[in-house]
């Protein structure tokens, strides 16, 4: 039975020594929050913040769908303490067998090198763009790789065959590489719950740290993100770093399909809504009512952190206060903020500051009956927060870099009579779909000012038919659904690897090829060029056959092999190559066809008037590109750019297809992106039409069939069932084998050359 194992570098719980031994303190957090909407039933004390170990766990038993078989589950982390020696064993026996869990234990001075350290001091500052709290310390950075090797350990004590791994959150960046390697079939899923970062930021990591983190996080089979942006900053940074592009998300790492994507993280919409609607909370709204006497209600909850424009917001009110008179005496902003992070210095620092710009805020426009700004520095329970959601009249959510923010939705949630106004911070996550929330650039006091007086002026109608869709798109994007959509994008990941994986051809198997062509009567070869023979030259017209290759041709031609070459090149290069060797020739993708010794054919009557039309268009191209070319072949037109910066390389290919998909609606031609080229080529023509042309005239019985790029898949796809199909570097096609490259082609292609039977 399949389990899911959700790894964090928290557990759901604390552990706490005291006098008579120790207890589990259910925690809280971004995931713990978003994952209890697992819980099966609705717990019964509904009003709870924190949901227990035990029921979070059976809930999250639902997560591969309403199964009958529904799987285990447990939770690796760190028990928030640090766990003598001696009570190790049973601390980990209680929370596996109540609580499902199964702790990591590390030391204080582990967890001061690795998580206020590494993770605080380098990674959060850097991903949130605050680079200049950034610190590089090789100390921290290998105490952060000793952590997760930790995990990596604790994983592989509990992980069964079958299991799913979904691992969690910037401090385990590492961690999915680390367990692919000793566990090279594990599903792996990986989910960001901070921004990542574009590449000019994540640069600033020395070289070294940087490529171990993005090849830790590709030892997942799929790379979660908040938002598309973050998405794209991961997949440029990956190519940039490491050279695998994608392909509309999908990365190709070796003989493995990796996909990013995006899965914006929701909330248990369904508890905060019915929490609002309680007796408990209505109490506190009663409450709340008499102590603001008719006030305004302008409220805001973060926990103490610098890129929660806390202080901006501030500054914002400050500026509303001086430019609107008229609501003086009016409006109170409550201003809640959970401590955090005290240990970190830039945190202390801003403690500091904020106590004091409250104070001068509430000196300046302050009067007796009066205080602008209502300050908590405490966290609310669940209920308090309720109320407090759901009687402010405005909500000021304005970080100044956030992955998502579910503040956001949580208000939305907990306004049941949708009547309240949520003022939103364009540089979080949520405001990619919050889109009609006022949006507002947290950076620029004047914009904010001018957001919190046109919130209070809404009328009741705008506010309500802003309130609407942003709160049903939240009940059915909640957190229930961001666990199963990922879960389901895991599973999806490895049907799709499963289903285009080909089998690695050993020695065993060839030797089962080769008996089986010798046994032929009519064997026939079709093998391509680039890439499968010899290998990429920087130039096109380099890739010279050696003597040692044209030798192997010959000798499979004598042997009763009928040979085709089948190349993207024009039908000059290969006749001048190949021309007094006994095989045939295929050229231009499938354009161009001559049989041993005989004329070339066209494979149809074909039309190049368009080329006159195209040429300058990719001749602007060599220009903006320095180390591109174009190649002129008599059916198509190649842009090359293997000798070209690849970055820049990439985005004038995606420029030019832009351009030639528009400039080609009324022409006959396709547009193909190959290894390093763009080329328009006659539309159907390729490799797979002149192969199945052949293969008709010849009516072979044994056909092998090899190559190394996506145009070589239409020649897999037209060669037959029965056909024997190889590709070259790549286990991910839709051919039957696999071989490693050029070299592991000619000693293969060497056993075909004992004469066929008969």
């Amino acid at each position: 039975m399949s389990r899911l194992i959700v790894v964090s570098n928290r557990l759901p719980f604390t552990y706490a020594k005291e006098k008579t031994g120790y207890r589990f303190h259910p925690s809280s957090g971004g995931l713990v929050t978003a994952l209890s909407a697992y819980l099966e039933a609705r717990r019964h004390d509904e009003g709870r913040s924190k949901p227990s170990m035990r029921g979070l766990i059976a809930a999250l038993a639902a997560f591969l769908g309403k199964r009958k078989d529904a799987p285990q589950c447990l939770w690796v982390g760190w028990p928030g303490g640090e766990v003598e020696e001696r009570r190790r064993a049973a601390v980990r026996e209680t929370a596996l067998r109540e609580h499902g869990a199964w702790p990591v234990y590390l030391s204080a001075e582990e967890m001061e090198k690795f998580y206020l350290g590494f993770c605080n001091r380098t990674l959060w500052p850097l991903f949130h763009y605050f680079t200049s709290y950034a610190s590089y310390e090789p100390e921290l950075w290998e105490a952060y790789r000793a952590v997760n090797l930790r995990f990596r350990d604790a994983v592989l004590e509990i992980a069964k065959p079958g299991d799913v791994l979904w691992i969690h959150d910037y401090q385990l960046l590492l961690l999915p590489g680390l367990v692919r390697a000793r566990l090279p079939e594990a599903s792996i899923g990986f989910f960001l719950h901070i921004p990542f970062p574009s590449f000019e930021v994540f640069r600033l990591l020395p070289g070294r740290w940087r490529r171990e983190i993005l090849e830790g996080l590709l030892g997942a089979d799929l790379i979660g993100f908040h938002t598309h942006d973050y998405a794209q900053y991961f997949l440029r940074c990956v190519f940039r770093t490491l050279g695998h592009d994608h392909h509309l998300g999908q990365i190709q790492v070796g003989d493995q399909i990796r996909r990013a994507d995006t899965f914006p993280i929701g909330i248990d919409f369904g508890k905060f809504e019915e929490a609002a609607g309680s007796e408990a909370v209505a109490a506190i709204c009663d409450r709340l009512r008499s102590e603001l006497g008719g006030r305004k209600l302008l409220f805001s909850v973060d926990r103490l952190d610098y890129t929660k424009g806390i202080l901006h917001r501030l500054l914002g009110y400050e500026e509303f206060l001086r430019q609107n008179p008229d609501w003086h005496g009016r409006v109170v902003f409550v201003l809640a903020v959970v401590p955090s992070r005290e240990e970190v210095p830039q945190y202390r620092e801003m403690k500091s500051e904020l106590d004091g710009l409250v104070g001068r805020i509430n000196g300046s426009f302050g009067r007796v009956d009066w205080v602008p700004i209502l300050y908590q520095y405490r966290s609310l329970d669940f209920p308090d927060l309720v109320a407090h959601y759901r009687m402010a009249d405005v909500a000021l959510i304005t970080p100044l870099r956030d992955g998502m923010n579910l503040v956001a939705k949580e208000y939305l949630a907990c306004q049941v009579e949708e009547k309240g106004v949520l003022i939103l911070s364009e540089m979080t996550g949520a405001a990619r779909e919050l889109g009609e929330a006022i949006q507002v650039n947290p950076n620029h006091r004047g914009e904010l000012a001018e957001a919190i007086r046109d919130a209070f002026s809404m009328p009741e109608e705008e506010r309500v038919r802003r309130n609407r869709p942003m709160r049903e798109r939240l009940r059915i994007y909640d957190a229930r659904h961001w666990a199963e959509s990922f879960i389901a994008g895991v599973e999806r990941v490895k049907a799709l690897q499963g289903g285009l994986r080909t089998q690695r051809l050993s020695p065993a198997l060839g030797q089962s090829v080769w008996e089986a062509r010798r046994r032929a009567q009519r064997p026939v070869l079709f093998l391509d060029y680039d890439g499968t023979l010899v290998p990429f030259a920087p130039l096109p017209h380099l890739a010279v056959p050696d003597d040692a290759l044209r030798g192997v041709l010959e000798q499979l031609a004598r042997a009763g092999n009928t040979v085709f070459l089948v190349s993207g090149r024009d039908r000059n290069a290969l006749e001048g190559w190949f021309g007094t060797l006994p095989i045939g020739l295929i050229a231009e993708h499938g354009a161009w066809i001559r049989e041993a010794g005989g004329a070339w054919e066209a494979l149809k009557p074909i039309a190049v008037d368009w080329k006159e039309t195209l040429r300058p268009l990719l001749r602007v191209y060599v220009d903006r590109l320095p180390g591109s070319l174009v190649e002129e072949k008599d059916f198509s037109l190649a842009w090359h750019y293997r000798n070209a910066d690849p970055e820049l390389g990439r985005a004038r290919a995606n420029e030019l297809i832009d351009d030639l998909v528009q400039y080609t609606a009324n022409f006959e031609v396709q547009v193909l992106e190959g290894r390093k080229v763009v080329e328009v080529r006659v539309a159907g023509v390729h490799k797979g039409a002149a192969v199945l042309q052949v293969r008709n005239r010849l009516a072979p019985d044994f056909v092998l069939a090899m190559g190394d790029d996506q145009t070589d898949e239409d020649m897999f796809r037209s060669v037959g069932p029965d056909a024997v199909t190889v590709r070259v570097g790549s286990r991910i096609s839709l051919a039957q084998y696999s071989l490693g490259g050029v070299e592991e082609v000619r000693r293969f292609l060497n056993g075909f050359t004992t004469p066929a039977s008969g």
